[in-house]
């Protein structure tokens, strides 16, 4: 299993692979596993330059698309479960997220809680088709931001 990982990694690191990397990558990161999807994205422009606008395109796709895989899981789960525990946090979060509705997907991008916000929105049967227009707008814009951000930081060519 291991060997099989390391040569995977080794296929998608291949240059004529980066934006597929950078869409794998993303697309897992939005999840509910922990991975980080922007140094993929600041390291295939730093090679490439000419790559920053697919390359935020392609990370914001996967990304969103993430973003839905977690949409269905927190539907699904809400049909196994009848309602939450009624612990008053969690009923504050819901209640926060019902008043939101949709919009409330444009945090999608922040750590640690944008992807369950992304489950929860379908576990509370958020219109879907909104809630994933607004989790690209607030993905795109982190990918945007977070990019123009170490390019400023770090101008030198790649090496």
């Amino acid at each position: 299993m291991e060997l099989w990982m390391h040569q995977l990694l080794h296929w998608l690191a291949l240059p004529q692979f980066g934006l597929s990397t950078v869409f794998v990558v993303s697309f897992i990161s939005a999840t509910l596993l922990p991975l980080g999807s922007e140094p993929a994205v600041f390291g295939l422009i730093k090679l490439n330059p000419g790559l920053f606008w697919p390359a935020i395109l392609v990370a914001t796709a996967g990304n969103t698309l993430g973003g839905a895989v977690s949409w269905w899981m927190g539907l699904g789960t809400h049909k196994a479960v009848d309602r939450a525990a009624g612990h008053p946090t969690e009923l504050r979060a819901l209640a926060w997220l019902r008043r939101f509705g949709p919009r409330a997907c444009l945090l999608s991008w922040l750590p640690i809680v944008g992807d369950p916000l992304c489950a929860v929105a379908g576990w509370l049967r958020l219109p879907f088709w909104p809630c994933m227009a607004y989790m690209a707008v607030g993905k795109f814009l982190r990918y945007l931001v977070m990019t123009t951000a170490l390019l400023y930081a770090w101008p030198g060519a790649a090496a």
